[in-house]
Formats: structure tokens, C-alpha cells, sequence
């Protein structure tokens, strides 16, 4: 039986635990609170930020990073994007030899723009092929209701993301390899973002017309960043492209989105945080991907509009009018 070891007891990490388990593999999390290991192990829930979801007996729990990481084939990496660096390094010390690191992470670091990827690949001190990436369409709460679901395993050894597509394929969860990793981390990074700005838009009350527009446009802004960072243009197209962006920008269930929905209603940046339970990765990674956007000479106005928004406290009616006003060009710049 393949053993995981999933550090990150939020929504997404506790949800993927339960796929893991469902598709044959022995799976001990990770978590800061012994209240929540306690009641993993006790109901098989995690009322915080699951509730009303059973987990699998084969999901366990513990708050002591070496008993989850003791003997796992893939360690699955599963904190929010800025904290990432210094829990790793935290970790790095119990890591299983050869483990797999498997970043469920959707997010650019502040300063160093690293993908999470490189991140990992930098404090871990492994070569790219022990660092696979899952992303897609993967709203937490409709994954652990086990609703049909896709996504991408990642990884530039093409065996090691076959690897993870077996360890978590079930009837209801299907996963893809590509090798294009890149692409698929950009992907999700920038989908966050985009996912603010129609959420923007959607408080404001503006339409379907405007929606299908920045969905449009946001993913034309994603293609041209993964041009510059050499990523295949056809991931774009695909599961962690469109298929993430498209459930970001349409769903409730999307923090990025709610937390842009209450922007746009008019809540400050204070009160919007302070309404919102669990991390909405564009608030932070928005500042990041415009920082590798300009250090790649790449334009993406709707992410430094939705920079202007969320960290500058520009009024959205007047971030909109400058969109709209700027100058005529081609669909294709």
C-alpha cells in the first residue's frame, strides 16, 4: 500500500487526503492543532473546515512531522503559498529519503516571484524530478462530496507524474500527466487573480458580458507570462489553464472569488480579510505575479488593476473606467 504523507489540514489538503485514501494509499496529515488530529482520528472529520464530511478509516492524523512523513512515497504539500519556505524548512529535516514532493499549492512567493515548485526544489535541495504539482479544477467541498472531478499531476519526469496519477485516480477523481510544469503552476497562480476580478465585477453587479470578458482576457494575460517563462501555450488550454479558471471565476465555492464579490459590494480590504475564514491566495500572490509579470517585460493591466484594487484602495468604478479606456489594440496583445 502506497504511504502519503499530506502536510496542511485545510479544505483542499484534507479533501485530497480523502481521494488519496479512496484510491488505495495509506494517508497520515499533518496539522498545527491537536484538536483537529483529535477529531481525524476520533470521528473521522474535520469539522473546521470539512463539516459533514466522513473521511476514510485509512486517513489519519497527527500534529509531529515525523510520524507523517515516516516511510511516505509522496510527501503532499498542502499550506498556504507564502508560508510555504519556512514550514518547509521546518520539515526538511524528517523527510523520507526519496519521497515524491507533491505541491498542491496555487501561488507566487512574495520577493522572490519562485513558483512553488522552485521553492520546494530550493529548500528541499532536490532536482526537479522528485517535485510533481496537482492542479485544475478542484473545488475542495465538491471533490469530498466525491462529485466528478479532473486535474493535472505535473512533474518534468514524466514517470514520477504516472506515479502520482495512480496514487490518486479514482471513480470520481481523474487526473492527467503532463510533463509541462511551468505551465500548469502559472496556471493556477494566475487564475487566483483573475478569479478577484470577476469576483469584482460580479459585486459591482456588471454581467455575463464583463464576466466572459475578464475570464477572456485574464487567460490572454496567463499565456503571455508562460510564453515568456517558456510553458507550452496548449496547457493553457486545458485542465490547469481554462478548466481552473473557469470553475474560480463561476463558483461560489471560490474564495478568490467571494473575496472579490465582497470588494466589489464595497467592504474594505480589512473587512473583506476579516469575513474571510480560510486564505484567498490572489489577495497576496496578485502583488507577486505583477512582480514577475514586469521583470518578464510582460503586460497584464487586469492583474495590476486587481493590485490597484486590493492593495492600493483604488475605487473598482474607477480601476473600471481606466480598463476601458485604454488604448485600441489587436485581440491578440
Amino acid at each position: 500500500m502506497t504511504r502519503v504523507a499530506v502536510f496542511g489540514t485545510g479544505s483542499w489538503g484534507t479533501a485530497f487526503s480523502m481521494v488519496l485514501a479512496d484510491a488505495g494509499c495509506e494517508v497520515v496529515m499533518w496539522g498545527r492543532r491537536p484538536e483537529s488530529a483529535a477529531a481525524v482520528n476520533t470521528t473521522h472529520t474535520n469539522p473546521d473546515y470539512l463539516p459533514g464530511i466522513q473521511l476514510p478509516p485509512s486517513v489519519r492524523a497527527t500534529t509531529d512531522p515525523a510520524e507523517a512523513a515516516a516511510d511516505a512515497e509522496f510527501t503532499v504539500l498542502a499550506v498556504p503559498s507564502q508560508t510555504l519556505r519556512g514550514n518547509l524548512a521546518q520539515w526538511v529535516p524528517v523527510l523520507h529519503p526519496g519521497t515524491v514532493l507533491v505541491s498542491l499549492m496555487k501561488g507566487i512567493e512574495l520577493g522572490t516571484v519562485k513558483r512553488m515548485s522552485e521553492v520546494i526544489e530550493e529548500v528541499a535541495e532536490v532536482p526537479a524530478e522528485r517535485v510533481a504539482v496537482l492542479s485544475g479544477p478542484n473545488l475542495a467541498r465538491e471533490i469530498a462530496q466525491r462529485q466528478p472531478a479532473a486535474a493535472v499531476a505535473a512533474c518534468t519526469d514524466e514517470s514520477v507524474a504516472r506515479r502520482l496519477q495512480a496514487a490518486c485516480m479514482t471513480p470520481y477523481f481523474r487526473p492527467y500527466t503532463i510533463t509541462d510544469v511551468v505551465g500548469c503552476e502559472l496556471g493556477g497562480a494566475v487564475k487566483n487573480v483573475i478569479g478577484l476580478a470577476v469576483g469584482i465585477a460580479d459585486g459591482m453587479g456588471l454581467g455575463d458580458n464583463a464576466k466572459a470578458s475578464l475570464i477572456t482576457r485574464g487567460l490572454a494575460e496567463t499565456m503571455r507570462l508562460g510564453a515568456a517563462l517558456g510553458a507550452d501555450p496548449r496547457t493553457f488550454a486545458g485542465l490547469a489553464g481554462m478548466g481552473d479558471l473557469v470553475a474560480t471565476c463561476s463558483s461560489p465555492l471560490s474564495r478568490n472569488h467571494t473575496f472579490g464579490v465582497n470588494l466589489g459590494r464595497g467592504m474594505t480590504l480589512a473587512e473583506t480579510i476579516a469575513a474571510t475564514r480560510q486564505t484567498a491566495e490572489g489577495v497576496k500572490s496578485c502583488e507577486s505575479v505583477r512582480d514577475l509579470a514586469r521583470r518578464n517585460g510582460v503586460d497584464m493591466p487586469l492583474t495590476d488593476t486587481v493590485v490597484s484594487i486590493v492593495h492600493d484602495g483604488k475605487q473598482p468604478l474607477v480601476a473600471l473606467k481606466e480598463l476601458m479606456t485604454r488604448s485600441a489594440k489587436a485581440e491578440g496583445h
